[in-house]
């Protein structure tokens, strides 16, 4: 079966390098999420996040504008992985970042809906808009 896809937007009020630095930087990331964070910033690098609840490899990176990892955590089933794409596009507000993860399972897509929310765009958002 498929896995499902989730989609979320939100504004940040700092200039897409800045949103995504913060993304690719072990230590801002580790900062915004209060868990370890340890992230290669190259194209086939590995990451862990959240103290090594999740990991993955970097597939795609464009400075300021788009980075595309694999992504698993722990609660995932043995050797799937899911794809997430982070979209960043300059607005006169600062940055208008697209989120678009696939490949998720049906029984993880609302955890992980309020997750991203909870644990990422709301801390990044306060950590740049200081």
């Amino acid at each position: 079966m498929a896995g499902k896809t989730i989609r979320q937007t939100v504004e940040i009020g700092a200039a897409p390098e800045k949103v995504y630095d913060a993304l690719m930087d072990s230590k801002k990331h580790t900062k915004f999420t209060g868990g370890k964070c340890v992230i290669s910033k190259k194209v086939g690098g590995t990451f862990s996040v959240f103290d090594g609840y999740a990991e993955g490899k970097n597939l795609e990176l464009v400075e300021g504008r788009k980075i595309v990892q694999t992504w698993r955590d722990t609660d995932f089933p043995e050797g799937l992985f899911s794809k997430v794409t982070f979209f960043m596009k300059k607005i006169k507000a600062g940055t208008k970042l697209t989120f678009v993860q696939t490949n998720v399972p049906a029984d993880r897509v609302e955890d992980l809906k309020a997750g991203w929310t909870e644990y990422y765009w709301a801390p990044l958002k306060e950590l740049l808009e200081k």
